[in-house]
């Protein structure tokens, strides 16, 4: 079987392999890795990012202002999160080049449910891509480096195996230190193995959580005595200690310390002597213990805030690297990170109707933003997700003038996409009678959700107000149009045909001419083209007919130059794509016999409405969506 191949492929791969002293460092003047930092290494399993140029992209050149932005591979599904991604990079990079992040705990701080979980257990997989060498049978993962004397053996290991001299600076464990009076001296003795980082042995990545504040102590980070040891051997001998804790699992690896700053401060003291010196004491009355790994915690901001304002902890907090994780603030890339859940889940081949994803979307991203200033939180919302509002909202400003008075802590505050994804789920699975969703259970099950949890007075209604205000009438012009367009068989013909119509009479209209209909014959003077052009305009009301004419005609004419000569596509123009669709539903009475699920009177508006419902199918809806979504619409129609 295919599966089991791969699997004994992949366990042979990563399987220990022994070898002496002198063919390790045989090895280290051939490849960098074999002696590199663990920095170092995660650099090379990360790899190099791809270089995005958003000048070529209207979307991302409004969003990134036409900078570059690096996107890693390895984080392409962290969808929203780039700033944060290239800023952990930027400490790993600074590390592995010996900067002061190389001393630093790499930190990230966000609110609940932002993604500093999904970031730290990323670092934890890449981590493991990466083999490192140690001395066989330390308990500490310990570099073969360390027995060597800094001042005298590094410009012998320089000259001879091409190992710069920071990679020496290391001690030799207590555990070492007795092997090699064991052997007499006789380094030679030591064998080095290869081995693979891993989350499951605990070999090279470690995991440590605050325990109870009355009785944790530092053994969950440097290890503690054996008590069975003691018969055999002294207290403080070393191999009567168990080297159980984080830091000593965690050597040439990565140390996560969950909710670090829960832990009291007593706790987290052997961290700063890890970092900053490369070595700790554990409990016992031997030497340092060697650390040369990468240690990373997070937290959320609550714990953060409470830590940092205590003067007591500031030579720790000169010590902290803090990458923010804020959540995510453009909606498309919020639709990404639904559409990742639920494609990991069963529901990946439910109906999710048009328009559900982005109206969750939406609404997360509205909690999660600052109001701004005179313009309305629903544009700036439109904005942060890269479209341009010129046309449309006067009072939009742009990105960088919203960022800039919505300051730095944007983005940590709102509903967390967790919250957003439990709501999903209710969604699809509110209707007893199929799983699948839409948004007019969406808005229905969000109003009840936000009224269960009890938020202070003024966020429910602030939440329940971009629900009615922004998401419900948007919505209703969304479904409106979706009904209007399978409704209208020949739509995009019909929208051509307006359109081809309007470029004409305008066209003639501004050069003061008579235009005579090659089909009928029919002569249209000013006032006739006039009142011909009205019609179209009526509906959609134009404040300024006569200068909206002038544009389409130039834009036309322009894009005639590019296509030989023919009118472009009726949607190319916003402007007046939204002024013929306003036109074609102005007359909204011949829909309702067709969309509405009442008894047909004749089998002609019987086989019309089934046409339709088909149409609204082949766009993305189950039949009993259709039915819910024509009656919601109707229903609203009517109200307003």
């Amino acid at each position: 079987m295919d599966v089991v191949r791969n699997f004994l492929a992949r366990y042979e791969q990563t399987r220990e392999e022994e070898m002496s002293l002198e063919d390790y460092l045989e090895l280290c003047k051939k490849d960098r890795l074999v002696y590199a930092t663990a920095a170092e290494r995660m650099l090379a399993a990360i790899g190099e990012p791809e270089m995005i140029d958003t000048r070529h992209d209207p979307r991302l050149s409004r969003i990134f202002g036409n900078k570059m932005v690096r996107i890693y591979p390895a984080f392409k599904d962290f969808y929203g999160l780039e700033e944060p991604i290239e800023q952990v990079v930027s400490h790993f990079r600074h590390a592995a080049q010996g900067l002061e992040e190389k001393k630093q705990i790499l930190y990230l701080l966000g609110p609940v449910g932002g993604g500093k979980s999904s970031i730290a257990e990323r670092l934890k997989q890449l981590m493991e891509q990466v083999p490192f060498y140690s001395i066989k049978g330390s308990p500490v993962n310990e570099s073969p480096l360390g027995l060597f004397n800094n001042d005298e053996d590094a410009p012998i290991l320089e000259q001879q195996f091409s190992i710069p001299r920071r990679y020496t600076q290391r001690i030799m464990s207590p555990w070492a230190v007795k092997r090699l009076e064991e052997f007499g001296g006789d380094i030679r003795k030591f064998r080095v193995v290869k081995r693979y980082p891993s989350i499951l042995k605990q070999i090279g990545i470690a995991k440590t959580e605050p325990g109870d504040e009355n009785n944790q102590d530092i053994s969950s980070l440097v290890g503690k005595i054996d008590i069975r040891k003691l018969e055999t051997y002294a207290q403080d001998d070393p191999d009567a200690y168990s080297y159980s804790g984080g830091l000593c699992l965690a050597n040439q690896g990565l140390l996560e310390f969950v909710e670090m700053f829960k832990a009291p401060i007593k706790v987290l003291h052997p961290l700063l002597t890890a970092t900053q010196e490369g070595n700790f004491k554990g409990t016992e009355g031997f030497g340092a213990i060697p650390f040369d790994g990468i240690v990373m915690a997070h937290s959320n901001e609550s714990e953060w805030k409470a830590f940092k304002n205590n003067k007591n902890n500031e030579a720790f907090l000169d010590r902290i690297y803090i990458v923010k994780v804020p959540y995510c603030l453009r909606v498309t890339e919020e639709m990404k990170i639904y559409e990742k859940l639920i494609r990991n889940s069963s529901l990946k081949d439910a109906v999710c109707s048009p328009g559900t994803l982005k109206m969750m979307a939406q609404f997360s991203v509205l909690t999660r933003l600052k109001e701004p200033e005179n313009s309305s939180i629903f544009s700036k919302m439109l904005i942060y997700d890269g479209e341009n509002l010129k046309d449309t909202d006067p009072k939009a400003k742009s990105y960088q003038e919203y960022r800039d008075y919505a300051g730095v802590d944007e983005g940590m505050t709102g509903i967390s996409t967790r919250f957003a994804f439990k709501i999903l789920s209710k969604v699809f699975n509110f209707d007893s009678n199929e799983i699948a969703a839409n948004p007019v259970h969406l808005m229905y099950v969000l109003e009840q959700q936000i009224e269960r949890e009890q938020f202070p007075p003024e966020v429910e209604q602030k939440y329940l107000s971009y629900i009615k205000e922004h998401l419900s009438a948007r919505y209703a012009e969304f479904i409106g149009k979706e009904i209007q367009t399978a409704y209208l068989e020949s739509y995009s013909e019909y929208g051509q045909n307006i359109f081809d119509r309007y470029v004409t009479y305008a066209d003639f209209w501004i050069q003061d001419q008579e235009y005579r209909d090659t089909d009928t014959g029919e002569i249209f003077d000013r006032a006739a083209l006039n009142a011909e052009l009205e019609k179209i305009e009526k509906p959609a009301g134009l404040s300024n007919p006569k200068d909206f004419r002038n544009e389409i005609v130039n834009f036309v004419l322009r894009a005639r130059a590019n296509n030989a000569g023919k009118n472009p596509v009726w949607t190319s123009y916003e402007k007046l794509r939204t002024v013929i669709e306003k036109k074609m539903f102005s007359n909204t009475e011949d829909l309702l016999p067709v969309i509405s699920f009442n008894a047909k009177a004749s089998a002609d508006e019987q086989k019309k409405h089934e046409d339709f419902v088909n149409r609204m199918v082949e766009k993305g809806y189950t039949h009993r969506q259709v039915r819910l979504l024509c009656e919601w619409y109707l229903r609203v129609r009517k109200s307003s």
